[in-house]
This record gives structure tokens, C-alpha cells and sequence, in this order.
């Protein structure tokens, strides 16, 4: 409906109904333009200077003409709101079942990090029919990913998370741009969303573009998580201690907060609990644990959090996770799909902190 030859393509969820309410304003617009527009043109010509017309009795009031013009603009401007509103819920609630992909931007270039362990840059390939959630971050200045075929657009700001979400229904090729001006190479940042069928999709995950084995974001958390020795006691183990409260079941959870206060364990907690612990310390603990922001890369972050959720709620990380906290010779990390400078040099070679408090007192309860 209303999808003319000008419009792109109607390629999610939210297109058919984006463009049905963009055309009703629209056409609401241009109705009451016509209308106020012919009364001025009307009554300037009629009532002009030298116009011969009865001039004695000027019109004072009419309640038919005041309550037509309040009533019936407040009920159109209802009914848009309510479903513009509707609209908006529904694009900011992400389905449970949404495959999560992160997002990373960048002068001038989308850096894009599957779950399995599939890297793209300015190509995102996903299934059609399936929900997708992508969780965004930028890591210089602002952005905005934009797909017009989805009819989607948020925008990717540095310093935390944001997210968006659709159902791609068409198969194709679709373009992506940036739609904050973002430097010299603005209109350079793009690339294309590839909409696969299931079959399609799953050969190219199971290949994904290269023969090396490559590690999930849980895998990569774990071997971060190993290199700077947050675990095997020394910070956080399957249960609270002294010196750092456990991290398994923590994400989703409401936290207690040192001075008061709470706190859910959701992605941008765990974040701000990474880079500034300070910030919120668990209630039952002492600011013991060093800060890593400036010290770890946004990869490195998401595979962390990433991992801490994988942890669930049992005294063992999931057997992905496991592989790549072992750190053996069976997982390899192979070398990234990414043009040169995408995430820096040091990537996989950085040195880390003094193996040391990561989370200590800054993500869980004590005896919670």
C-alpha cells in the first residue's frame, strides 16, 4: 500500500505501516494547505482595497466555524498519534527471539560482529523472515545506521549501546548509509544489508566467507576474560568472596548498590561496570577494581559482556564459552575480516592490565 515508484522498496516489518501513516500525513498536509491556502487567496482578492462590498456588518463570532476548526483537527491529530505511537512502541521492543548482531561505526566504515564469530565490514547478511537486533556502538563520533528499504535508522553514539530491531521480509540487496554528517568521508560511509533465504544463509554462516575456524564473541570474552585474570579465584569464581562478588547468573538481575540504590545488570551496566567500576559499586564491597577504560578495545568489551552473559546461572561457563577460555592449541583465533585500521593495530596483541580486579565489587551482591 502506498508504496509508490518513488519510495524504496518495502523490505521489513515496519514498512508497510511507516509508509501508510507517512502518505496519511502527508495527504492530511496537503488537504488543509488547499483549504487554508484557497480561503486567504479567496478572501484577500474579495475583501482588497477598491473592492466594492458590503463592508457594515464585519463578522464577530461563529461557534460552528470555532468548533469545526478545534474538534475535527483534534480528532485527525489523535488518530495519528495514537498509531504513529503504536508504530514507535513496536520499533523500540525487540522480539526475545531476535538474533543479536553487533555494530560497530567508524570513520568511515560499519564494522559488523556476528554472534558465531563472523565478522563483516559494510555488508550485513541476515535470513528473511527472522528478527534481527542490532546493538550499536560508534568509536569516534556520531553516526546513524540507515537502511531506507527497512525503514529503519537509529543513531550510533559513542560512549554506550544503542539498538535497533527488524524482520527483514524481502529478499535482495539493500543499501545502508550513515545519516549524521560525520566528517570529510561522510557520504563514503556505507555498504548493503544482503536479505538470504534460510538455506542460503545458513551455507554462508557455515562457511563464513573464509576456511580458518573462527571464535563466537563468548569464545573471545572468555580468552580476554583468561588474559587479564579475572577468574581462577582471582577476582570472581563460581560463588561471592571477599574480593569480588560471582558473575554467574548476574545479567538480567537487579543489583544492590553500595549508598543505595539499584541497578539492572543489563549490556550498558556491564559496560560502564568494565571501563568505570567506580561508578556503581555493589553493595557489601570497597572500589578495589581497576578501571579499563582507554584499555580495552569496543571488540574486546562486547566479547566480555558477551561472555558474562553466556555464564547463565550454573557454576560452569557454556561449551562455547569453555573452548575459548581454555586458551589451547584447538581454538585458534583466525585473523580478522577487516580492512586495515577498522579496530587498531592491537586488536588481539595489546597488552592488557595487571592481571587483577576486572569486576571486583562493581557487578554482583554480596551473599545475593
Amino acid at each position: 500500500m502506498f508504496n509508490f515508484s518513488m519510495s524504496p522498496p518495502q523490505a521489513s516489518n515496519f514498512a508497510k505501516f511507516h509508509d501508510t501513516l507517512f502518505y496519511v500525513l502527508l495527504i492530511l498536509t496537503v488537504i488543509f494547505s488547499v483549504i487554508v491556502g484557497a480561503a486567504v487567496i479567496y478572501f484577500a482578492s474579495k475583501y482588497r482595497a477598491g473592492r466594492v462590498v458590503d463592508r457594515s456588518h464585519p463578522p464577530h463570532e461563529s461557534k460552528v466555524l470555532e468548533i469545526t476548526w478545534s474538534v475535527i483537527p483534534t480528532i485527525l491529530g489523535l488518530i495519528v498519534f495514537v498509531f504513529s505511537t503504536m508504530l514507535f512502541v513496536d520499533m523500540r521492543t525487540p522480539p526475545k527471539n531476535a538474533s543479536e548482531i553487533f555494530v560497530m561505526g567508524k570513520q568511515w566504515m560499519w564494522h559488523i560482529q556476528h554472534a558465531n564469530g563472523i565478522r563483516e565490514n559494510n555488508t550485513l547478511t541476515i535470513p528473511v523472515n527472522k528478527p534481527v537486533k542490532l546493538t550499536m556502538i560508534s568509536q569516534d563520533v556520531i553516526h546513524a545506521f540507515y537502511v531506507p528499504a527497512f525503514r529503519v535508522q537509529y543513531h550510533v553514539v559513542p560512549g554506550r549501546y544503542t539498538q535497533m530491531w527488524f524482520t527483514p521480509t524481502e529478499k535482495g540487496t539493500y543499501p545502508i548509509f550513515c545519516n549524521v554528517y560525520c566528517g570529510t568521508q561522510h557520504s563514503e560511509m556505507g555498504g548493503y544489508v544482503r536479505v538470504l533465504d534460510q538455506k542460503e544463509w545458513n551455507e554462508w554462516a557455515r562457511s563464513g566467507g573464509e576456511t580458518s575456524q573462527r571464535m563466537t564473541l563468548e569464545q573471545m570474552g572468555a580468552r580476554t576474560w583468561a588474559r587479564l585474570g579475572c577468574g581462577n579465584g582471582n577476582c570472581h569464581g563460581t560463588s561471592n568472596t571477599e574480593r569480588g562478588p560471582s558473575l554467574y547468573g548476574i545479567y538480567g538481575t537487579k543489583r544492590k548498590l553500595k549508598g543505595g540504590g539499584t541497578a539492572i545488570a543489563d549490556v550498558e551496566y556491564l559496560r560502564e561496570s568494565i571501563l568505570q567500576p567506580y561508578n556503581k559499586i555493589t553493595e557489601g564491597y570497597d572500589n578495589t577494581m581497576s578501571a579499563y577504560e582507554g584499555q580495552l578495545s569496543e571488540e574486546e568489551i562486547m566479547s566480555l559482556i558477551a561472555y558474562i552473559r553466556s555464564l547463565g546461572t550454573s557454576s560452569q561457563p557454556t561449551t562455547e564459552a569453555a573452548k575459548g577460555q581454555s586458551g589451547g592449541g584447538e581454538m585458534k583465533p583466525s585473523t580478522p575480516n577487516l580492512a586495515a585500521g577498522a579496530l587498531g593495530a592491537d586488536q588481539y596483541n595489546r597488552p592488557g592490565p595487571d592481571s587483577g580486579n576486572l569486576a571486583a565489587g562493581a557487578m554482583g551482591t554480596k551473599g545475593n
